[in-house]
């Protein structure tokens, strides 16, 4: 069976819920094979093994904390050239997305950003994207070379299946460019205690309806409640109510949830494009003829100042 690298995307050997739905993925086209790298590498092998990976290729060094992108690249093809895979698969961060291009580069192949479904084919593996502002779906393969695919987080429900898991050192050399670009410094981002926006399986959002900063606390109370992660559409962080890092549109990030709230957001192309994918749309708006409502799977014209709270509340006394 041929054999797929997946990235792995973990934090001091934590892995992240997106890897895990590459190896779903990935056991469509063959035998996923993970890469980690890194400082706790060889810590993921565990949680790998249970979601299909068959290897776990490891390597640590410091070089992958103190420099940029390039010592990834360098060992993502140090992998491709020890295992031959038949794709390679990559997380569709903004990180992600630079090493799957550097390394697409570096081993003569065509890539693919932001899938959103895989499926194999006869000729290799066949990619979904939505594009045009998400106003279209296509299925895309690559014609040259060994393919390589970011994917975009809750593109596929994560399902375990026990594997091996065996775990190798992976050789790497690290290139002349390896260590041309220094990291000086970090900052840790305040934690806010929510699902990282991009990889959440909810996420409410609010836009210029809610009417001023103080007014997310409505937003933030159901997104607790909810345990989902906050948005806010441009209108909304162009006037200074919340961060821009929750921006979701075509200017901010792309979002593919299980469930997508929008409070008091029209529904502009702009916004759309970020969130069109999600799997399921409920939006309030006291307009009845705001654009959203054509996209939508649930709609409620009100007011959100009286909709959320007892959206709110209910959910709160379900839960008990």
């Amino acid at each position: 069976m041929a054999e797929v690298l997946v990235y792995v995307d973990h934090a001091g050997g934590a892995v992240r819920k997106p890897t895990l739905e590459l190896l779903t993925l990935a056991r469509r086209l063959g035998e996923p094979v993970a890469v980690a790298l890194g400082a706790g590498a060889a810590d993921t092998a565990a949680v790998l093994a249970e979601h299909g990976a068959a290897r776990v290729l490891t390597h640590d060094a410091a070089e992958y904390a103190e420099y940029l992108v390039v010592p990834k690249v360098d060992a993502l093809q140090a992998a491709v050239e020890a295992v031959s895979p038949a794709a390679v698969l990559v997380p569709s961060s903004t990180e992600g997305k630079e090493i799957a291009a550097r390394l697409a580069l570096r081993i003569g192949s065509g890539i693919i950003t932001d899938a959103v479904d895989l499926e194999a084919g006869e000729a290799g593996p066949v990619a979904t994207q939505s594009v045009f502002a998400a106003s279209y779906s296509t299925k895309s393969r690559v014609t040259r070379g060994t393919p390589v695919i970011t994917v975009k987080p809750n593109s596929a429900a994560v399902e375990p299946a026990a594997a091996a898991g065996a775990v190798e050192q992976l050789s790497v050399s690290f290139s002349a460019q390896a260590t041309g670009t220094r990291i000086t410094g970090r900052t840790a981002r305040e934690s806010t205690g929510r699902p990282e926006l991009t990889e959440a399986a909810i996420v409410v959002s609010g836009g210029r309806g809610v009417n001023g900063a103080e007014n997310f606390a409505l937003i933030e109370a159901l997104a607790d409640s909810l345990g989902a992660a906050v948005g806010a559409s441009r209108a909304a962080v162009d006037a200074g109510w919340y961060p821009h890092t929750q921006q979701v549109g075509q200017t901010g990030k792309s979002v593919s949830p299980q469930l997508y709230i929008a409070n008091g957001i029209s529904g502009a192309i702009q916004h759309r494009a970020g969130m069109q994918t999600s799997k399921t749309i409920v939006a309030v708006n006291k307009d009845a003829e705001a654009p959203i409502f054509d996209l939508v799977d649930y709609g409620v014209v009100g007011d959100l100042f009286a909709v959320v709270p007892q959206l709110t509340e209910e959910i709160n006394t379900r839960k008990g």
